[in-house]
């Protein structure tokens, strides 16, 4: 919308030529004296605000432009970089870069309560580690795995397919038995996993 303009003996084919840069109690429109009730930002970082009254916030509103002065290119990197909420992404199929214990998650909703990346859990369990530097979680671990410390995740890798061949239930008929034992064994190994995962 083009709108002519007459402000200090000047016109003006844009209406935002002559917008100030911050707000006040009246109107910010040039020669409006009507009470300034309706934010508007000053520029694209949205971090200042001016103010003006109905009939101008619907000017200023109608010729307002986001991405003014950004190149097409800026734009297209814009529309892609919003799709994901501005978060990284990786292709589907590569290395996931997020690690439990060691990537920082800010989540101040509590979605990640109970999950691997529960940043208070963790540091919990890790206060609550005995002199040994071991959880009970990771003794009893040890315990299921027949493993003793120190460990290395080239050892413990080794005795956890050690244990698949031999107690996983399609070596062994079928049976529930199995099928527990693995639960058990598969427990152990991810908490031992995370366990050195943290520790380097």
């Amino acid at each position: 919308m083009t709108q002519q303009v007459r402000a200090h003996g000047r016109a003006h084919s844009d209406p935002l030529d002559e917008l100030p840069t911050t707000g006040s109690e009246t109107c910010a429109w040039p020669g409006c004296r009507e009470s300034g009730e309706h934010r508007a930002p000053t520029d694209r970082t949205l971090s200042e605000y001016q103010f003006f009254c109905l009939e101008h916030i619907r000017v200023f509103n109608a010729a307002w432009n986001y991405n003014a002065g950004l190149s097409p290119e800026e734009i297209e990197d814009e529309i892609r970089r919003s799709v994901t909420w501005e978060r990284p992404t990786w292709r589907i199929g590569g290395e996931c870069r997020f690690q439990p214990g060691r990537t920082k998650v800010h989540d101040p909703f509590g979605f990640a309560a109970g999950t691997a990346f529960d940043e208070t859990a963790r540091k919990d369990a890790h206060a609550a580690r005995p002199r040994s530097g071991r959880t009970a979680a990771e003794d009893k671990a040890l315990k299921v795995l027949d493993l003793t410390a120190p460990l290395t995740l080239e050892s413990l890798r080794y005795r956890y397919k050690t244990l698949v061949k031999q107690h996983h239930p399609d070596a062994n008929g079928g049976s529930r038995e199995a099928e527990k034992r693995m639960q058990v064994i598969n427990e152990a190994y991810r908490t031992l996993r995370e366990a050195l995962s943290t520790a380097h």
